[in-house]
């Protein structure tokens, strides 16, 4: 097959998981997205979102920045489908995700999503190989399947040596590396990452985010929360936040 048809190929079914048809390259839609906690007892509501609309396209990179307490966290877990709206719509493909079941939202979370979290939240009593093949194991891929993909991403993120270790015996930086890779084992739509440095030193951090910068050059749909302006640079495009509104949302 010529590159240029074996690319379209690709592209058309990476298109089509998303529920659009080919040439369509957004992923992705909020719509006057609001969300209000309620304090216990039902009688304080503290609104986190305040009418977001947004649209995430294919390929982007994008940084969601905001002080605390200004929604990007709230934002990225309904993106994540962990939370839901209170009202507006979240269409993800064709799928208006703010209307699904709780076993509809796992699906999408194991086939579409993968998550980077701060504080790394792998298995600990799991080696490096299992913490990777858990996401798979759920989805009936076969064992060996399991190990093939689960070696491969490993390689991928300078871990081989590493295989058969536990969390508790890699370095913060290793146990993010291993993280990314799990985000990946099922080669989703859209990687979320929280902070994903908040926990590193400048250094390892900066391995971290090459990484990052190394997946979105390979096309990869990645949406990152942070706080850290020098973070938020190396993105495409930077989503301001305060108190659950978006005050600016420009490329860079």
């Amino acid at each position: 097959m010529p590159p240029e048809a074996a690319s379209t190929t690709e592209t058309s079914s990476h298109a089509e998981r998303a529920g659009y048809a080919a040439g369509n390259n957004v992923l992705a839609h909020l719509d006057q997205l609001v969300k209000i906690y309620r304090k216990p007892g039902g009688t304080v509501e503290v609104p986190a979102l305040r009418g977001i609309s947004l649209t995430f396209k294919q390929g982007e990179y994008v940084a969601i920045c905001g002080h605390s307490g200004s929604g990007k966290s709230t934002l990225l877990n309904i993106l994540g489908c962990l939370d839901r709206p209170t009202s507006g719509r979240y269409t993800l493909g064709q799928d208006d995700v703010a209307q699904l079941e709780d076993d509809e939202l796992s699906v999408i979370r194991g086939k579409r999503l993968g998550f980077v979290f701060q504080s790394f939240n792998l298995i600990q009593q799991l080696t490096v190989l299992e913490n990777l093949e858990v996401p798979l194991f759920y989805q009936n891929v076969p064992p060996r399947e399991r190990h093939e993909r689960a070696t491969k991403l490993i390689e991928r993120v300078g871990l081989a040596e590493r295989l058969h270790h536990r969390p508790m015996e890699l370095s913060g930086g290793q146990m993010q590396r291993v993280a990314i890779a799990r985000a990946l084992i099922n080669d989703p739509l859209l990687i979320l990452a929280d902070e994903p440095t908040g926990n590193l030193d400048t250094a390892t951090g900066d391995v971290i985010l090459n990484l990052f910068d190394e997946l979105h050059a390979e096309g990869k749909t990645i949406l990152m929360v942070t706080h850290e302006p020098d973070v938020a640079a190396r993105c495409a495009r930077a989503i301001m936040l305060r108190d659950g509104n978006i005050v600016s949302d420009v490329p860079q």
